[in-house]
């Protein structure tokens, strides 16, 4: 009966997807709706893009074995992330009236810095959308009782995802999270409201995790731990930044002032709702213990489908695995179209530079099935948990991407050969480090990678200038915009 639930619901999802694809006059209809929309549509585009598998199945997971102290990356780091672009990188951002992050590189540092940090924007997409693929695999998984393995239902969930971005691109994300916000919501209040009571009220659920130091958000206070918790921090609350799915909703916004606020909305939605899947799996400790042990031994990003599941009523399935594949989907189409539009903009274009609009709109539905075929490889060959894909996802944007966009944002000295020296030495240092690091180490090498990029540029931009700086000041590009507007 269940999957008959869940069968509806996903036509429902294709046929709106197939509806927004009506609104998709050209390039800029698809990629960022054409800087039309309203605050709740932004609003619900950054919640619903953020509040994908981890936030119900890789987060809880987590938070069960390690308490806060395991989840800095995200939601806390998430959070930070939404929080930074509406109240500093929303605004001027949006008043260069780009298609992609990448642009900025190019219109700032020239097309080499272009090219290289798109390939690394590009690049850091295939752990975040493998992380919602294998996820829909496990959903079809338990859903059908075995009958559908993991990699079918991997296979089955990508392509209904690929069907509606494909056609309708952003606009089909824009209608598809609007819906699949509200699931969400109603489908965590009433199993909040419905778990709670079955484990003895909120108080004993949060008093119990509060006496086993599930709050605590730091291990220790060794200088180890506070660099450890450092480099947590920043992995998503910065690393984040420089993604062209964040950029993607500043640009659809109408106005400025929206983009700003629905930002900074979704932070707060995003970091409120990720709390109600936690208190859920930690009530699965006091309901059935020893049901937690076993999928703690095993997989402990089953505790929270097997409580539904094996405990609750047939409404209260609906209403999960509802929000749940709402999660899902939501992140896993935004996260197609992101990388698919910035490899057409700024790799694609940079050697088919006469496209018309039409072969460009053709062409970035291309690179969406291309990069569907890309993720799901990935995925297939992967062993990492959602959390860690998602998490490992934005090391190589932190390294790379993160001080070229600060810089050439709010440093004028910055110059295109430091923008150079930041991504080598930032990557550089990171993948030597990554390949020998060991958790008894000092620098985490995200942190290290971090730091030196920033050493990267500020030499770079400071040393003599032996590569041509080719790019423009924000006050240059702003004003270009706005003779183009």
């Amino acid at each position: 009966m269940l999957i008959w639930f869940v069968a509806v619901y996903l036509l429902i999802t294709v046929g709106v997807g197939f509806y927004a694809s009506t609104r998709v006059k050209n390039s800029k209809d698809f990629a960022a709706g054409g800087r039309s929309m309203s605050f709740p549509l932004v609003a619900a585009m950054v919640f619903a893009t953020w509040f994908g598998s981890e936030a119900l199945l890789g987060i809880p997971a987590t938070f069960i074995e390690e308490g806060f102290a395991g989840i800095i990356e995200d939601p806390f780091g998430s959070f930070g992330c939404l929080m930074l672009v509406g109240l500093i990188f929303a605004r001027p951002l949006y008043r260069m009236n780009l298609l992609t992050i990448g642009d900025f590189f190019r219109k700032r540092y020239g097309p080499h810095v272009e090219i290289f940090t798109s390939l690394v924007i590009i690049g850091s997409y295939l752990g975040w959308v493998a992380a919602q693929l294998t996820a829909l695999g496990v959903v079809f998984n338990v859903l059908s009782d075995g009958s559908i393995s993991t990699t079918q239902g991997m296979l089955i969930g990508t392509g209904i995802v690929l069907l509606y971005t494909l056609f309708g691109g952003m606009w089909s994300v824009a209608l598809t999270d609007f819906m699949q916000m509200i699931i969400i919501v109603i489908g965590l209040v009433y199993l909040t409201w419905l778990i709670s009571g079955m484990a003895g009220g909120a108080d004993v659920v949060i008093s119990h995790a509060a006496a086993e130091g599930k709050f605590t958000f730091i291990h220790g206070f060794e200088p180890r731990d506070i660099v450890a918790f450092i480099a947590a921090a920043v992995t998503l609350m910065l690393g984040s930044i420089p993604q062209q799915d964040v950029y993607a909703r500043v640009m659809s916004a109408k106005t400025e002032n929206i983009a700003a606020r629905a930002s900074m909305a979704g932070a707060v939605f995003y970091l409120s709702f990720c709390m109600l899947p936690l208190f859920l799996t930690y009530a699965a400790s006091l309901i059935d213990p020893a049901m937690v042990q076993k999928w703690l031994a095993e997989d402990a990003q089953m505790i929270l489908p097997h409580l539904i599941m094996e405990r609750t009523p047939l409404f209260a399935q609906v209403m999960f695995f509802g929000a749940l594949l709402s999660a899902i989907m939501s992140t896993a189409s935004g996260t197609l179209l992101a990388p698919s539009v910035t490899f057409t903009e700024n790799i694609l274009k940079n050697f088919v530079p006469a496209m018309s609009d039409r072969q460009f709109l053709l062409a970035m539905r291309v690179s969406v099935v291309l990069m569907t075929i890309a993720t799901s490889v990935f995925a297939l060959n992967s062993n990492a948990s959602i959390y860690e894909m998602v998490g490992n996802a934005y090391k190589v944007t932190l390294v790379a991407a993160v001080v070229p966009l600060f810089a050439g944002l709010f440093w004028k000295r910055a110059t295109t050969q430091g923008a150079l020296l930041a991504i080598a030495f930032g990557l550089l240092s990171w993948i030597s480090l990554e390949l020998t690091y060991q958790e008894t180490d000092f620098w985490p090498p995200q942190l290290a990678g971090l730091l030196m990029s920033l050493l990267g540029m500020v030499i770079g931009s400071l040393i003599p200038q032996f590569s041509r700086d080719r790019g423009q000041s924000v006050q240059g590009i702003t004003a270009s915009a706005s003779t183009r507007a």
